[in-house]
């Protein structure tokens, strides 16, 4: 069964924000090997079932707005000496149906039945419109 992180993305104001943010961090790496990989502290236990099917579903000002998919998920100690975990991510980040989400500190797991449907699947046109004007729609109930 599929299963899926949700993070808060701290620092990103939109979806364009966190797509820029990921060509400038592809951009600096300088080795042929540009993975997309975002690092935490906490493992995720379920990886298994994370890994290849499930999504990072990133929180953007108080509302689930896009996910990238997780292609794997790696342990490693820093060089404090510290547990923490490498979430290589695929590039591509995907939109999906807005929805709020409560402010909360580190990851938690979201389970298939409960994560927001990409939005190229309930109406194909809503991608192209401004992400400001989707915020507005989904917050008088439109979408």
């Amino acid at each position: 069964m599929t299963l899926h992180l949700i993070k808060l993305c701290v620092g990103c104001d939109s979806i364009q924000d966190l797509e820029d943010w990921i060509k400038e961090k592809r951009k600096r790496t300088r080795s042929k090997k540009t993975e997309h990989i975002h690092t935490t502290r906490m493992v995720p236990k379920r990886a298994d079932e994370i890994v290849g099917s499930g999504s990072l579903f990133w929180v953007i000002r108080g509302q689930v707005m896009c996910r990238e998919r997780v292609l794997a998920v790696r342990p490693f100690v820093d060089k404090e000496g510290v547990g923490r975990c490498r979430i290589v991510l695929e590039p591509k980040v995907i939109p999906v149906e807005p929805r709020p989400w409560r402010a909360f500190q580190g990851w938690r797991y979201l389970e298939a039945k409960d994560a927001p449907r990409d939005l190229t699947r309930i109406a194909p046109g809503l991608r192209a419109m401004p992400e400001e004007m989707r915020r507005e729609l989904r917050d008088l109930g439109l979408i």
